[in-house]
Order: structure tokens, then C-alpha cells, then sequence
């Protein structure tokens, strides 16, 4: 089989191996679909943490059920699968809070991912496909980052949530935090992004910092009273820094974004505010079960999102164009015959 592996820091190589045989409690899948994220952007660019090279990206992945016995699957099932590989036994894992095992091993992170043919993994981390196409179970784990982050922040009908970065992760929080009932105000440096949020997602309003003072047009649109929920999903540190300002009081500000560098803010200012402050990491069973509800149900059509795609033999040439901003990708996709 053929996989594609990031040997380093803006290296991609195409190589070929035996296709993986699954061990006792393993399922070996025929990858048909992968999402190209922000995770493989930032490994490919060398500013991802928790990350060694050589490495075989991709983690947002559909794919065909080949052979194994796990209970209720088949050959010819379409599916896809918790990324997250947890330990059990640490802290976490013993409260429930899979996604932020102390041992975590994202698969195309901390191990090998799903940029290849085939791949085998634990089959306890199996979904089927409920009748979703391939497009659509390659979408899930990111839509279930987003749910989650929404989830974190706890949002009700009566906020008004700020999304800032209108990537394929700020665009399943604008769904899902719409979803929720609340007001929401989108925040990016791309009109066009920022346009598609209006048109296809039903934003509120937006706000492009390029042009505006965004503490005082937030101010402006929220009656001065800031929003209560503030969502990162920029990864920017400026950005998460500059957010503590946007809080209202008794808010809440959810990083769902992920940087290398450390956060400054007023203790003060914040401290008056009665904010609170948390992190996003991953999604959980529940997370997934949502977002495949929410598919099945026809409250997110994640077809809009996918702008682009490219197959597999031409994702090393294709890379540079599906990052490059000036080619307006709001979600990519490789396909495997």
C-alpha cells in the first residue's frame, strides 16, 4: 500500500509498505476520505506541539470496513473513529474525560495517522456510519472539536458568543452555537470566510480586525455589554490575548485553538469580570453521537463547507495550494479510490 508520511517540517514523501495486518481487537480499514485540518497544516509548517517527525498525518478520516470482529460491523460497512487513543486507568480516563487522557496518543499526532490505504486500529474506537457518505464521516471529528468546545462553554439561548477564526473548526462552533440558540458574532481576517459565515451559516454579524476596532464593535453590537462567551479557534497568540478584552462580565473564554506560547491578560481586569477561563481538547463519545445526530437530523449540511478536494496521488503537489489563503479553501479533502 501507498502512505504519505511528513519526514519533516515541508517534506512530504510518498512511500509503499505491506498493508497492516490487525492484531486480537484490531479492524483494518480502507481509508477513503481525509479531511486536511489544522493539526496537519501546523505539523506540515513545524509550529504543531506535541509533535516528532518522521510522522503519517491525517486524523478526519472516512473509511470502508476491510476485516476484523468487531461486533455489529461488516465488510463493505462505511465508517470512521475516535482518533484519541486513551490509557483507562490515569485521572482522566477514571472520571470520564477520555479526550484529556494523561496518556493520550492522537492517531497522526503522538502515532501514525490515516494518510495511507489502509490503516488497522483498536476497534473499541469504531462508529458506524449510520447511513452518512464518506464526505460526511470524514467531517465528524472536526464538527465533534466544535461541539465539544460549545459544550465546554456551557451556551444557551440568552448568549452572545464571539467565534473568533472562521476555519472549518470556527465553522462547526458558529453551527453548533447556533444550534444552541445563541446570538453569534464571527471574527476573521478573510471576507470571503467571514461572507460565507453570513450567507451559509447564518452568522449575526462579523467583525474583520483588519478593518475594525473590535473591542468597540463589539461593544457597539452587543450594547456594551461584550460577549459572554468567547470561542478561540485561531491558535493565534495575539489573538488569545488580545480576547480577554471581549469578556463580558460573568464570561466565559474557551481555547479551542492551540498555540506554543504562553497567555498574558490583566488578573485585575479579569478578576473583576468574575470570568472564567478553560481549554478544548479533543471530543468525546458524546461529542461524535452529537455531531452524527446533528448530520443524520439535517441541522448541518457539511457539504457546504467542502470547497475543495484532491486525490491522493496529487496531495504532495496539491498541499501548498489547499493552505494558501488566497485560494478561498474552506475545507479539503483527499479522496482514495
Amino acid at each position: 500500500m501507498k502512505y504519505i508520511v511528513c519526514e519533516k517540517p515541508q517534506e512530504f514523501l510518498l512511500k509503499e509498505t505491506s498493508i497492516p495486518e490487525p492484531k486480537e481487537g484490531e479492524v483494518l480499514l480502507k481509508i477513503k476520505r481525509i479531511g486536511i485540518c489544522g493539526t496537519d497544516i501546523h505539523a506540515f509548517g513545524g509550529t504543531q506541539p506535541y509533535f516528532e517527525y518522521p510522522r503519517i498525518l491525517g486524523h478526519e478520516l472516512a473509511a470502508e470496513y476491510v476485516k476484523g470482529n468487531a461486533a455489529g460491523f461488516k465488510p463493505g460497512d462505511k465508517v470512521t473513529f475516535i482518533p484519541y487513543f486513551n490509557c483507562g486507568k490515569c485521572v482522566a480516563c477514571r472520571n470520564g474525560l477520555t479526550n484529556c487522557c494523561v496518556n493520550i496518543k492522537v492517531f497522526g499526532v503522538h502515532i501514525d495517522g490515516g494518510m495511507a490505504e489502509y490503516v488497522s486500529i483498536p476497534e473499541q474506537y469504531l462508529l458506524q456510519g449510520q447511513g452518512l457518505d464518506y464526505d460526511e464521516l470524514a467531517l465528524v471529528e472536526p464538527l465533534a472539536i466544535a461541539a465539544h468546545g460549545v459544550r465546554r462553554a456551557a451556551v444557551k439561548p440568552t448568549d452572545t458568543v464571539l467565534v473568533m477564526g472562521a476555519g472549518p473548526i470556527g465553522i462547526g462552533l458558529i453551527q453548533f452555537a447556533k444550534i444552541a440558540g445563541a446570538k453569534v458574532i464571527v471574527m476573521d481576517i478573510n471576507d470571503y470566510r467571514l461572507n460565507f459565515c453570513k450567507t451559509e451559516l447564518n452568522a449575526d454579524e462579523t467583525i474583520n480586525p483588519l478593518n475594525d476596532d473590535v473591542a468597540q464593535k463589539l461593544a457597539e453590537l452587543t450594547n456594551g455589554d461584550m460577549a459572554n462567551v468567547v470561542i478561540d479557534a485561531t491558535g493565534n497568540q495575539k489573538v488569545m490575548n488580545s480576547a480577554f478584552n471581549y469578556i463580558s462580565h460573568g464570561g466565559r473564554f474557551v481555547l479551542v485553538g492551540l498555540q506554543k506560547g504562553e497567555l498574558s491578560f490583566s488578573h485585575p481586569d479579569f478578576h473583576k469580570r468574575e470570568s472564567t477561563l478553560m481549554s478544548s481538547r479533543n471530543a468525546t463519545i458524546e461529542d461524535f453521537e452529537y455531531v452524527m445526530k446533528c448530520l443524520k437530523e439535517g441541522k448541518i449540511d457539511p457539504k457546504k463547507y467542502i470547497t475543495h478536494r484532491t486525490s491522493f496521488s496529487d496531495m504532495i503537489t496539491d498541499f501548498g495550494k489547499l493552505i494558501d489563503p488566497k485560494n478561498n479553501v474552506i475545507k479539503a479533502l483527499i479522496e482514495i479510490d
